[in-house]
C-alpha cells in the first residue's frame, strides 16, 4: 500500500517538475531577448530582478576553477584595452589559490576561483557583470591584444568628436549669415514688414547660442581628457598599491577583504 502512495505521489511531482522547468526556460528566453549580454554592464545587471538573474546565470552551467579566471581575465584585459574598463590587472593569491586583482584609484575587485567578487568602488560594479558573462558558457570571450594595458598619459588625445563639432560650426554659420542677409535685406530694400527682421535676429540667435554649445562641449572634452590624463599619471606613477587595496606582496589578506 505504502508503495502505491509512494508511486502516485511521485506521478504528482513530476508535471510540476516538468512545468516548473518550462517556466524556467521561458523566463530565460525572455531574459534572453530583453538584455544584450554581448554587451552587458552594470547598468543592466541593476536592472534585472532575482528570478531574472537566477534563470540567466544557472549555477548548474556556470564555469569556475582556473577556466573561469583565464576567461575572466581574457575578457577583462579585453574591456581595459577598449577603455570600457579603467584599471590595473593583477594575478595574486589567498589560501594558495590564484585570484584576479583589478584596482584603480576609485576602489577595487578581486575575482575567486567560483566566481564571487568582493571589493569596492566603482571598479567592482563594473567587474562583476563581466565574471557573470565570463562564467557563461555560451559567451564567446574574445582574444586580448597584445598590448591590452592602460595607455599612456601622453598618448590620450585633448579632445574627441571633433567632427561633430565642426557640423554643429557649419550650422551655426549658416544660420549666423542667414540673419545677417535678413536683417541687411530689412534696410536695404526698405521692406515694409516686420517678418523679415524678427526671422533675421532668430537666426543670429540660434548661431549664437550654437557657437556657445560648441565651445562649450570643447571645454568640457578637454577637462574630461586631463582628468583622465592625471588619473593614468596617478596609477602609473604610483610605486605601490593604493592603501584601500588589501593586497601585500602579492597576498591577499582575507580579514581585510571580508570588513
Amino acid at each position: 500500500m505504502s508503495n502505491s502512495s509512494d508511486e502516485q505521489a511521485h506521478e504528482r511531482e513530476v508535471p510540476e517538475d516538468s512545468d516548473e522547468r518550462e517556466d524556467v526556460k521561458a523566463l530565460r528566453r525572455r531574459v534572453e531577448e530583453k538584455y544584450d549580454f554581448d554587451d552587458f554592464g552594470p547598468s543592466d545587471m541593476a536592472r534585472m530582478s532575482a528570478e531574472e538573474w537566477d534563470a540567466a546565470f544557472d549555477p548548474d552551467t556556470w564555469i569556475t576553477g582556473d577556466r573561469l579566471l583565464e576567461r575572466a581575465e581574457a575578457e577583462l584585459k579585453s574591456r581595459i584595452a577598449r577603455r570600457e574598463v579603467f584599471g590595473v590587472l593583477e594575478r595574486v593569491r589567498a589560501d594558495g589559490e590564484e585570484r584576479i586583482l583589478v584596482y584603480s584609484d576609485e576602489g577595487y575587485a578581486i575575482v575567486r576561483p567560483t566566481g564571487e567578487v568582493a571589493g569596492q568602488g566603482t571598479v567592482l560594479r563594473d567587474i562583476e557583470p563581466i565574471v557573470a558573462l565570463a562564467a557563461m558558457e555560451s559567451y564567446d570571450v574574445p582574444e586580448p591584444p597584445d598590448d591590452w594595458s592602460l595607455p599612456h598619459p601622453d598618448t590620450v588625445p585633448q579632445g574627441s568628436g571633433e567632427f561633430g563639432n565642426l557640423m554643429v560650426q557649419v550650422i551655426a554659420i549658416v544660420q549666423v549669415l542667414a540673419g545677417v542677409a535678413l536683417l541687411a535685406a530689412t534696410f536695404l530694400t526698405d521692406l515694409n514688414t516686420i517678418v523679415a527682421p524678427a526671422m533675421g535676429i532668430v537666426f543670429l540667435l540660434i548661431g549664437l547660442f550654437l557657437f556657445v554649445m560648441v565651445a562649450n562641449a570643447r571645454l568640457s572634452d578637454r577637462f574630461r581628457s586631463e582628468e583622465y590624463r592625471e588619473r593614468l599619471r596617478a596609477l602609473r606613477e604610483a610605486k605601490e598599491r593604493p592603501d584601500f587595496v588589501p593586497v601585500e606582496g602579492g597576498v591577499v589578506d582575507e580579514e581585510e577583504l571580508d570588513k
